[in-house]
């Protein structure tokens, strides 16, 4: 028997909680609070398993069992993106439908967030005596920039090894380099468009937009006419103020566009199939010449990929057209042997040419580890026992904590190849019987690393 069978013991211990954590609506972008509310909570429960916590200015904490040897940690976020629409089911509550635990956040990341606590929990209550200093720690606005491990590591050291479960099996030693960007124009510049709205997150693919038209009965017939043919879900409808046109899409992680359908995208291609790009204003001019329906940076030279982490994504997240602005967001996820500050410049020479502005939201270096740091050994060796194969060495588009790790740590699980855990869209959830081999996985890594050498 493994160590990592003892987490099956809690199951029903675990179930519960999850719940509780899934119904504080931890989306920072909403409520910054209720990230607060999540963290305390986590804290708040640990101390009644009995073990060590501390607050790092409410913005992240861990819970610690030992103290002596390497100092070893485990780091997952308890903030989520919003819900967004078409859900089967309450977004914020625990559900079981059809062999999958649903609900916003089961995957990314409070259910791997609460296994970390009972790992710890098992390692207690089985009296295991470790060499090292074992740490579990929680963050709070992973989804929105990562301020929260920069403020937890000015206070508190750097993980000797350490692992993220917030990604996919097997173990991921490379992550793109992630950009976000504002496009903007200084002002509204056209009288046939008076709306234009989707998107929540910058880091996912919009699955809603909406325009607002002022235009003619003969546009609105032949917009109907363009829509039939085209992928997707139009609906028209008409009010005091004109002609809306709303377009639903399918959401995925902004890192694989391609898995979605973009609303916004989808909505202005079909507008510039109608009306000259000078009539929609600069923001959409830009979009309709630079990124057209591409997922790939092509209309703007940025089609690229390497060996070791694949190719250039491009998604634009999110607008918002009215009287008094018009802007968008972009995400940006580049190979790790490309550079961003080239990336930069392509996009503000499209943007000069159709006049329009570009603001640098964020950007997140690429990282890429070799298989020869200790804690990849003790991954393969954790997932090998429970599995009875070896993982895979991969990368990914993705953004996780491993990036501010120090070079001492990856993103290794929960989702297994081949499942769709609906990252980011609606009916977030994992298959329950790999929730629990993943549970497995991390509490047998997390022993490894307790007791090794």
């Amino acid at each position: 028997m493994s160590f990592g069978e003892k987490i099956l013991d809690y199951k029903e211990e675990i179930l519960k909680d999850l719940d509780e954590l899934l119904k504080i609506r931890s989306v920072y972008s909403e409520d910054p609070k209720k990230c607060k509310e999540a963290l305390n909570w986590m804290l708040k429960k640990a101390e009644s398993f009995g073990l060590l916590t501390k607050n790092i200015d409410n913005k992240a904490g861990h819970v610690q069992l030992g103290d002596k040897g390497k100092l070893c940690a485990t780091l997952t976020h308890l903030d989520v993106v919003p819900a967004g629409d078409n859900w089967d089911c309450e977004p914020f509550a625990l559900t079981k439908k059809d062999g999958r635990l649903i609900g916003r956040g089961v995957a990314d990341d409070k259910g791997c967030a609460l296994l970390t606590l009972y790992c710890l929990k098992a390692l207690k209550d089985a009296g295991v005596e470790g060499k090292n200093t074992l740490r579990a720690i929680f963050g709070t606005d992973e989804e929105v920039g990562m301020t929260d491990v920069v403020a937890y590591f000015s206070k508190e050291a750097m993980p000797d090894m350490s692992f993220t479960p917030d990604s996919g099996y097997g173990i991921c030693a490379a992550e793109k380099g992630i950009l976000h960007l504002e496009i903007s124009s200084k002002n509204q510049d056209c009288h046939l468009l008076t709306q234009l709205k989707g998107g929540t997150a910058t880091n996912a693919v919009p699955d809603f937009a909406y325009a607002l038209l002022n235009c003619t009965e003969n546009d609105d017939n032949q917009l109907m006419r363009l829509a039939d043919a085209r992928e997707g879900e139009f609906e028209f409808k008409y009010n005091i103020d004109g002609l809306m046109i709303i377009h639903k899409g399918k959401a995925a992680h902004a890192c694989e566009p391609h898995l979605g359908h973009n609303a916004i995208l989808h909505l202005i291609d079909l507008l510039a199939s109608n009306f000259n790009l000078e009539s929609l204003g600069k923001l959409c001019s830009f979009i309709s010449t630079n990124i057209r329906l591409e997922n790939d940076g092509t209309s703007m030279g940025m089609k690229m990929r390497d060996s070791q982490s694949g190719e250039l994504t491009l998604c634009l997240s999110t607008i918002s057209i009215d009287e008094k602005e018009a802007k968008a967001t972009i995400d940006i996820r580049y190979p790790v042997t490309f550079g961003g500050k080239e990336l930069i410049r392509r996009v503000k020479k499209a943007a000069e040419h159709e006049d329009v502005e570009v603001k640098i939201l964020s950007h997140t270096l690429p990282l890429c580890l070799d298989d020869s740091k200790p804690v990849i050994g003790i991954l393969k060796d954790s997932y090998r026992e429970i599995m009875g194969e070896e993982p895979l060495m991969y990368s990914t588009g993705g953004g996780t904590y491993a990036r501010k790790l120090g070079g001492n740590g990856v993103a290794f699980g929960p989702v297994f190849p081949g499942e769709d855990a609906r990252l980011h869209n609606s009916n977030e959830g994992i298959n329950e019987e790999n929730f629990w081999k993943h549970a497995q996985i991390c509490l047998e890594a997390m022993y490894r690393m307790f007791t090794a050498e």
